[in-house]
């Protein structure tokens, strides 16, 4: 009886000195060797696997096993299956006798599995963690003591897991935060840092992307002669995908326009040049619709072309009306052989405004998911018509902004405007 007594307080000891190591450790790849160890020892088994619970998923995930590489399992079936299920302590005396039993591990490792013991571990308020499986006790058949030393251990093991894993999330959390943020601020310093100084015309643009990153960008490209390319490009979706994407079709655009030594006569071969690379790059469904303009202010004309981006709007100031122009081609990285040789002129007289905006801003919606429209976007433009380029884009934005009422940027929102003075 004695002896009995001595081994409890003994076991109980070690349960305490495990649970301050476990306590001390916030590492989760640090915690689960931990737990392992302490879980052979205490528990007196040959192998010991720690499988964490993947609720997304519903999946048990053990990432640190001994004898065994990392494994994924439903946490539907088996006997782990099970524990999940009932959330109860399952034991197998003699697992070649459960018809449960997979053998197929065993075959592939050489290792024999007597009996089993199946653990469910939780965390706070009962939350379901992972559970601990340990195999073939050393000496004899998994007792009631066993089984409630193991659950003592596993009471303590599910807290300091979820906290672990609470402590993970997070940390990556802030990494991913801390990485969105370098993407953010080197996509941002590749948008103009001013607007150009044309003699004879006023030019301003934006871009607000709806995630940290977008899928938008705007571009003011000095060309020889005094000659300027005004770009606006939108690839499909936003976030990191989309803003790598547009990234990649600004650097194109801005060597081939540097290449080909552009002039008006150029845009159908930039835009040709920007389409091969990137229809070699992209894979099937993405794509970048793309407006290049290129203007010759001595002229006051704007020779442009359009991939798959529209309507472009060009105001006539005489006349207080609106010319909307379709896309003369395809978007770019569609098809690598598409041409783009519809190539259009406006030609500026004082007053006159070409503003080109991305979907964003005319496919904005209000709570009852009416969309904002050209028709608005006209109204705005009008309403600032006399205005700086710089107050009248800002005005648009805002109006966008107020029209959704609060609600969250589905899209991202870019726009030039280039006025003749």
């Amino acid at each position: 009886m004695n002896d009995s007594n001595d081994k409890t307080l003994r076991d109980l000891q070690k349960v305490l000195q495990i649970s301050r190591a476990m306590v001390a450790t916030h590492e989760l790849d640090d915690l689960l060797p931990l737990i392992i160890h302490h879980s052979l020892e205490l528990l007196d088994v040959e192998r010991a696997t720690l499988f964490l619970y993947e609720e997304t998923r519903n999946e048990l995930v053990a990432r640190i096993a001994t004898g065994v590489k990392e494994l994924r399992v439903p946490a539907d079936k088996g006997f782990c299956g099970e524990t999940v299920r009932t959330g109860q302590t399952l034991l197998v005396p003699d697992a070649y006798a459960d018809p449960r039993f997979n053998p197929q591990v065993d075959k592939d490792t050489g290792f024999r599995t007597r009996n089993i013991m199946s653990v469910p571990l939780r965390g706070y308020e009962g939350k379901l963690v992972g559970v601990l499986q340990v195999l073939n006790k050393r000496k004899g058949d998994f007792l009631l003591y066993d089984v409630e030393l193991a659950e003592m251990l596993g009471a303590q093991a599910g807290v300091v897991l979820q906290r672990a894993r609470l402590i993970e999330h997070y940390l990556q959390k802030q990494k991913m935060e801390r990485a969105m943020q370098i993407a953010r601020d080197i996509q941002r310093s590749l948008l103009p840092e001013k607007a150009p100084d044309i003699p004879g015309f006023d030019v301003a643009g934006l871009s607000e992307p709806a995630d940290e990153t977008g899928g938008d960008t705007f571009d003011f490209i000095p060309l020889p002669n005094g000659h300027w390319a005004f770009v606006v490009a939108d690839a499909t979706g936003h976030g990191i995908g989309p803003a790598l994407v547009i990234a990649e079709t600004r650097a194109m655009l801005r060597a081939s326009a540097q290449l080909t030594q552009a002039d008006s006569t150029s845009v159908a071969g930039i835009l040709r040049t920007a389409n091969q690379l990137l229809a070699h790059d992209l894979g099937g469904g993405t794509f970048v619709t793309c407006f290049l303009g290129i203007l010759d202010p001595a002229a006051g004309i704007l020779t442009y072309a359009s991939a798959g981006h529209g309507p472009l709007l060009f105001y006539r100031r005489a006349e207080d009306a609106f010319d909307q122009i379709a896309a003369t081609g395809l978007p770019l990285g569609v098809m690598e052989e598409a041409e783009f040789d519809d190539v259009l002129q406006f030609r500026f007289s004082p007053g006159d405004m070409a503003v080109v905006t991305t979907d964003g801003v005319f496919e904005a919606m209000d709570e009852e998911r009416n969309m904002f429209g050209v028709d608005r976007m006209l109204e705005a433009i009008r309403a600032g018509r006399d205005r700086s380029t710089r107050d009248m884009i800002d005005d648009l934005q805002a109006t966008v902004t107020r029209f959704s009422a609060g609600l969250p940027q589905a899209d991202d929102l870019t726009a030039i405007a280039v006025k003749r003075t």
